[in-house]
């Protein structure tokens, strides 16, 4: 692989950069996205739609923890990123020290914290019914790999402020590829079921983990830490806190979302609904990945020209990031559009033997399902807008701008309108909330970010 340097991410065409840091973005969380939909097809086929419902209600908790490594990834890198730009070395170095070192306090505490309070926090996260032992022997096992998830998805920010997409990439396929043959192996060939499946995912933490850290170690990084760079320093720590706190924030919303959207929908429809909204949300992970690509992809540009002071470069970078965002969005908006119903069908298991309960369960997945899908996607060509002009604030170091607007769309609208939509039009209230909040959310952003743009890049 060519030496590439983070100095590139001033100097080459915008359009063409954003292409190379797009797309090994892209790639990398496509092959995240589909471990995550061919592991909940294998878990549906193999093991039975409960299961699905029981791995959706443990990902809020166990995606929550790992998300402190992504926020104190991205609001490090930010920084990273902006003194690789003005020349300074030293702080970067100083930052990704104190990276690691907050990564480890955080997370191992909030893991001693989540296993002591399982049984309190399953239930609180819709894991009622015959959903509750599935989803607590998932959590058990996958809550010990979270640290090491938690330090792939912060090292994997830092590759990218480097400006090694492609070393990004591979760090994001490695445990996609792992867990799922894992998932053959624990649970097609040894039948382990739930256990099967969470060890699965734990050892595709610990194999991202490995190469991680190889890739610091090597000569591929330009970052060679000392042990005096993982002492905290407050200066450093109080900027990754306010820029990690938007991504944090995020995240939490996202568990508070998932919280209220599984126990809604178990209200209306019992175990089979929250099954709905299991497949919905994969493929809203799934189906997203070239958006959220181009997103990836833009954070270290933007960053990176700001700190050097191009700010013609700057807001060519957003022009051009949502432009390319939205098409890939509208590609697909089309195709979910059309085959609702046959991505839904590639969840349920047709093995011979199934309980009347679970063809029933799998009858009403497959009716309402399509529906659901059409109208929580209605939105997405336009929401590049919004995930672009959120991340520009963070990537150039504005936190409460970054902050608000990422809270934006599911803070400010969509918590409120899943609260009272469905009082009026039951389920389908739900899935209206999803493109109502889109909207919302895009217009507030391009209000902002266009001020923004002719205040600070003009």
């Amino acid at each position: 692989m060519a030496k590439v340097t983070s100095e590139e991410l001033g100097k080459e065409p915008i359009g063409k950069l954003l292409i190379k840091q797009a797309v090994p973005a892209s790639i990398g969380i496509l092959v995240m996205s589909l471990n995550v939909l061919v592991d909940s097809i294998f878990v549906g086929n193999w093991i039975g739609s409960i299961a699905i419902a029981a791995i959706n209600v443990v990902l809020p908790v166990s995606f929550f923890i790992a998300a402190l490594g992504m926020a104190i990834g991205i609001g490090g890198s930010s920084i990273i990123s902006r003194a690789l730009g003005a020349n300074n070395h030293e702080k970067a170095l100083k930052t990704f020290g104190n990276q690691i070192t907050l990564t480890l306090l955080v997370t191992v505490t909030m893991v001693a914290l989540g296993l002591y309070y399982v049984d309190n926090l399953i239930p609180a996260f819709g894991g009622k019914g015959s959903i509750f032992e599935p989803a607590k022997i998932y959590y058990t096992i996958i809550l010990y790999g979270v640290p090491f998830l938690a330090l792939c998805m912060m090292g994997n920010t830092v590759i990218r402020a480097e400006g090694k997409p492609k070393f990004a990439m591979i760090a994001m396929i490695i445990p996609s590829v792992g867990n799922l043959l894992m998932d053959y192996v624990f649970i097609y060939i040894f039948d382990w079921g739930m256990y099967g499946a969470a060890w699965a995912t734990t050892v595709g933490y610990l194999l991202c983990f490995g190469y991680i850290l190889y890739f610091f170690l090597s000569k591929n990084s330009e970052l060679k830490i000392s042990l005096s760079h993982f002492g905290l320093d407050p200066a450093i720590l109080r900027e990754i806190s306010s820029l990690g706190f938007v991504t944090l924030a995020r995240q939490a919303v996202t568990s508070i979302t998932y919280l209220l959207m599984n126990n809604i929908l178990f209200n209306l429809g019992g175990e089979p609904m929250v099954a709905v909204y299991a497949i919905i949300g994969r493929m809203l992970m799934f189906a997203l990945f070239p958006v959220f690509g181009v997103t990836q992809g833009f954070l270290p540009i933007a960053g990176y020209n700001y700190g050097a002071a191009y700010y013609d470069r700057v807001k060519e970078s957003i022009y051009t990031a949502i432009k390319y965002a939205a098409l890939v969005a509208t590609l697909v908006f089309v195709v979910l559009m059309l085959f609702p119903g046959e991505f839904a069908a590639l969840f349920l298991s047709n093995r011979p033997g199934l309980s009347p309960e679970e063809l029933a369960t799998n009858q009403f997945v497959l009716q309402h399902t399509p529906f659901a899908m059409r109208l929580v996607f209605a939105a997405t060509p336009i929401i590049a807008l919004q995930l672009i002009g959120a991340a520009y604030f963070q990537a150039v170091g504005k936190a409460i701008p970054a902050l608000l607007l990422t809270l934006t769309r599911q803070g400010f609208f969509f918590i409120p309108l899943i609260l009272l939509l469905p009082k009026f039009f039951q389920e389908t209230g739900v899935w209206l909330s999803f493109p109502i909040a889109d909207v919302l959310a895009t217009v507030v952003t391009g209000i902002y970010l266009g001020k923004e743009i002719k205040k600070e890049l003009t």
